[in-house]
């Protein structure tokens, strides 16, 4: 599976007035994508526990000057297909797609990208043999793989688990001696969590409840129309203190920990998911008087402040109302957005939480397909998906988040399991029965961006048009990162305008993601 082959590619454009000479060197220790196509060009990538696909330990180096690196994933079967070429002068004509860059443009610095531990993705992946195990968590953590540097922990159960639980059951026990964690903990997460440190040990892990024990609560339920108990505030930041003292203690610091899982879902009537609402008075007063300060005097007074957790509709009006405590603003640091409602939310909201508290940086922190009325819930091969992945990353970057963070690190192929059946897809869909696992579209739009845009990073200027999505970065080792996404049935040629660099000269294939990487 591994090619190694060069040559010189003449393009001659007649019809475009365009005329480019590329050196091509194709990498030559890439291990390539084993396609199964599951109908309609829908294509994943096969891995076992001997073989899966992955770019070398040392890929990307820094490209010689006057050249650059392009990764290919299309929707006719390339996957991170890798190529070295010449920068060179370009003729444009008006058929040609000009993009400008500008690195003296700075905007937001890059915490990272990377995906969520919760019990279902644990159970799939402990179904694997040990050997196969290895192999997903390398592709999602490893330095061959997409080098994740984020990662979400549930505190306790979510609607991705296979019963409701929380750390402390026992009705009233306000002293919290019954809190406990779970045998999920122990089982589905802990040993992943601490294979990707392994793999990564500058990997940040950031945490959510969905719910309080229901005994905290209003309701006395783990989902519902349900509020934490104003009797309740101080017991419950002790709460979370004991889940940051118990996870300390199995090797796994946390680096954050936000006011809870999309609180909107309380007011949904008859949903069945996990969840405990807030309003932004009460989270203010609950964040200013009992978890700031409860975090603040522990061992854990470094552990960062999320807030909102929920949807871009909820922006800004949500975190203006949180902000007008001053205290509270004080002890956060960030604002945790989720995707399901941005077809009803334009990324204008981002920018005015941006503008509003610029001292406040935004994470995407869950997204997923399949979710709600999007059928079928497991869409094997779709590139459509991908493209919904790649298209959301690119506009969330353009609009001054930090990261984004997909949901589900891994499914099976019905999409779970989830105790009220609540199936999504997932990038990696685990085929336990035949031990191999199945990296989707979705998996290379994360990768495009995780692989090759370091923490640390500093988006800068890019024009785009509307076929050609683009966002651009300067990362900590001085490279330029452009990725690309082609939204054409057609391939587009496009001319890469970096005014202190020669032009770069590209034909996009198709429905095709690309990273182009040159020295800046």
């Amino acid at each position: 599976m591994k090619s190694q082959w060069s040559s010189i590619i003449m393009w001659d454009k007649c019809k475009a007035s365009l005329l480019l000479v590329i050196l091509v060197i194709v990498a030559g220790d890439a291990n390539d994508c084993v396609p199964r196509d599951f109908g309609q060009g829908n294509i994943v990538c096969v891995c076992n526990a001997t073989y899966c696909d992955e770019l070398p330990d040392s890929n990307p180096k820094v490209p010689e000057n006057g050249t650059f690196y392009w990764y290919v994933s299309s929707k006719e079967g390339l996957r991170l297909n890798m190529i070295q070429a010449r920068m060179g002068s370009c003729q444009n004509s008006s058929t040609d797609t000009v993009l400008n860059i500008d690195t003296s443009k700075k905007y937001q610095s890059i915490l990272g990208f990377g995906g969520a531990f919760t019990d279902s993705a644990g159970i799939n992946i402990k179904n694997l043999s040990e050997a196969a195990q290895d192999q997903l968590m390398r592709t999602y953590y490893g330095s061959t793989g997409s080098r994740y540097s984020l990662g979400r922990i549930p505190i306790a159960g979510t609607d991705f688990s296979t019963r409701p639980y929380t750390y402390d059951d026992v009705p009233n026990d306000l002293s919290l001696q019954n809190f406990s964690l779970a045998q999920e903990d122990y089982d589905y997460k802990i040993p992943y969590l601490r294979k990707a440190i392994e793999l990564n040990p500058d990997v940040k892990f950031f945490s959510a409840a969905w719910s309080a024990p229901p005994w905290m609560k209003t309701n006395d339920r783990i989902n519902g129309f349900g509020f934490l108990r104003k009797d309740r505030y101080q017991v419950y930041a002790n709460y979370i203190v004991k889940f940051l003292d118990a996870y300390k203690s199995n090797g796994i610091d946390v680096w954050a920990v936000s006011t809870g899982n999309e609180p909107l879902n309380a007011y949904v009537p008859f949903d069945r998911l996990n969840t405990m609402g807030w309003t932004p008075d009460t989270l203010a007063d609950w964040v200013a008087n009992y978890a700031g300060p409860t975090l603040a005097a522990s061992t854990h007074n470094g552990t960062k402040i999320l807030v909102l957790d929920d949807q871009r509709i909820e922006l800004p009006w949500f975190v203006n109302k949180v902000f007008k405590d001053k205290t509270a603003k004080k002890y956060i640091v960030g604002t945790a957005v989720h995707w399901y409602t941005d077809s009803f939310a334009p990324p204008i909201l981002l920018d005015l939480t941006h503008y509003g508290y610029p001292d406040k940086f935004i994470l995407m922190t869950e997204a997923c397909t399949g979710a709600g009325t999007d059928y079928p819930k497991v869409a094997l091969g779709s590139w459509s998906r991908g493209q919904e992945y790649i298209l959301s990353i690119i506009q969330y970057m353009n609009h001054w988040a930090v990261g984004w963070v997909d949901w589900n690190i891994a499914l099976d192929a019905t999409g779970g399991p989830n105790w009220i059946q609540n199936y999504v897809d997932s990038p990696i869909i685990v085929n336990a029965d035949a031990d191999e696992f199945y990296k989707q579209p979705m998996y290379y739009a994360l990768k495009h961006f995780s692989r090759f845009v370091d923490r640390g990073s500093i988006r800068i200027s890019i024009t785009d048009t509307d076929d050609v999505k683009a966002t651009a970065f300067l990362t900590p080792s001085d490279q330029v990162v452009v990725v690309l996404y082609n939204n054409n049935t057609q391939k587009k040629n496009i001319v890469l305008n970096d005014p202190k660099k020669n032009p770069i000269c590209l034909e996009l294939p198709a429905y095709s993601m690309n990273t182009v990487i040159y020295a800046q």
